[in-house]
């Protein structure tokens, strides 16, 4: 049975951002209190739009490398979802001291904010760049290799610090590392867009999407609401033994880019025919990217009662439905 978080106060740091706005959502509809941290430098004000008027909702506009706003924004909380982070390789391969500076020394404000606060539970976004260069597929968690950006990096040190103030501190912390996640309310502008809405975007104005390399490339790619669920299951596990680690967060398959590609142009051609015929335009490869991806998630359904709920097909028509709607 999906594990709920309600009657109670979380914070959600980078609420403003895609994961953050989506577990916002969640979390309101669950009657609890949300606190949300960002200081808007990737999130969207939009994204929040639908939350403002809601009294059990409240903004702090803030940021992971200020102090002041971690502690203020960690006062009488009981969860942390710590979503707020720079992401992109490719962001973090041009500037890698500011996605260090947010990542990592932002990410560890935040645990000592939510540490001195008494914070019930830590949980917080890792990633999938973590297992770097490892060759295994599927990829699982006591296995990873040699990470291959500033990024990935980052999202390691987390993952370390996790590690370092459950030991000394005592502290509840559990990792979430995302694969490919997608749906509503990605950003689809911008020159670090996601690959699916940024294939979506350029479909709906007939436009010939870039594939870096030949397309052959696979992916675990994983429905927003999978992750929802995920870091409640995480807030509210109570196997001891699930404490203190990080998790696979997939839907435990993969598909190419092509496949993705071609499954995108014939949900897509249901609004508008004239899609079908658009072909992609083939790019050089992109430094920093891995060529596969596949995640475990035995550990997760086991520890933490985790079961994607949404299959990459289905997430793929919500998330087609919203963006259809919204960008027209």
């Amino acid at each position: 049975m999906e594990k709920l978080i309600s009657n109670t106060r979380v914070l959600v740091t980078g609420g403003a951002g895609f994961i953050g706005s989506n577990l916002i959502e969640a979390l309101l509809l669950q009657d609890n209190e949300v606190v949300c941290l960002d200081n808007f430098a990737t999130g969207s004000r939009k994204n929040l739009l639908p939350f403002l008027d809601n009294r059990k909702f409240k903004l702090i506009e803030g940021d992971l490398r200020n102090e002041a706003d971690c502690r203020k924004s960690v006062e009488g909380i009981q969860y942390v979802l710590q979503q707020a982070a720079l992401g992109s390789v490719p962001r973090s391969i041009k500037d890698p001291v500011t996605t260090n500076a947010v990542n990592v020394s932002g990410f560890l404000n935040m645990l000592v904010a939510a540490r001195d606060a008494g914070v019930k539970r830590f949980v917080y976004a890792s990633s999938s760049s973590v297992y770097g260069d490892h060759p295994g597929l599927p990829k699982i968690e006591e296995e990873t290799g040699n990470p291959l950006s500033p990024y990935a990096i980052t999202k390691k040190v987390n993952e370390l610090y996790a590690g370092v103030f459950a030991n000394l501190y005592g502290m509840e912390v559990v990792g979430l590392r995302y694969f490919n996640v997608f749906g509503k309310q990605q950003d689809p502008d911008g020159e670090y867009a996601a690959v699916i809405p940024r294939f979506i975007k350029a479909l709906i104005r007939h436009e010939r999407p870039g594939i870096f390399g030949n397309g052959e490339q696979s992916r675990d790619f994983t429905y927003v609401q999978n992750v929802v669920h995920a870091n409640q299951a995480a807030a509210l596990a109570d196997d001891p033994e699930a404490l203190n680690s990080a998790y696979n967060i997939a839907y435990g398959e993969r598909i190419t880019l092509n496949q993705l590609y071609n499954l995108l142009r014939e949900y897509l051609s249901e609004f508008d025919p004239a899609i079908a015929t658009i072909e992609p335009l083939y790019l050089a490869d992109r430094a920093g990217d891995i060529p596969h991806s596949l995640a475990s998630i035995d550990k997760a359904r086991r520890l933490l009662g985790y079961e994607p709920m949404y299959s990459v097909k289905v997430g793929l028509k919500k998330a087609i439905s919203w963006y259809w709607e919204n960008l027209k």
